[in-house]
């Protein structure tokens, strides 16, 4: 009486294994169908290049607008000042004065 319940238990389990193998392998398959899907061109807002060139110019403009706060607020000149080539001549006599 025994044997007959863990036959009929042991043919259940490999039907089960049977039915789980099927579905992994389903799962497998739906796995590899969404990486495909995944792997599509992404199409950029703002290209490369254009992400270059706006870096390159947003670092010119900090560097001027913090010259302009160092030399107008910290140095008590004309912020504008900054942009003439006497002001940069005279930093550069004054740094250099007692090397010669």
């Amino acid at each position: 009486m025994f044997k007959k319940k863990d036959k009929e238990r042991e043919q259940t389990e490999a039907h089960e294994n049977e039915e789980q193998a099927t579905s992994r392998e389903e799962r497998r398959k739906a796995k590899k169908n969404r990486k495909q899907e995944k792997h599509r061109f992404r199409v950029r807002l703002i290209p490369i290049w254009l992400r270059l060139i706006l870096v390159i110019i947003l670092m010119a403009a900090s560097l001027a607008a913090g010259a302009m706060v160092g030399y107008g607020l910290v140095g008590k000149g004309d912020p504008y000042d900054v942009f003439q080539k006497e002001t940069w001549t005279h930093i550069y006599d004054v740094i250099h004065k007692g090397t010669e």
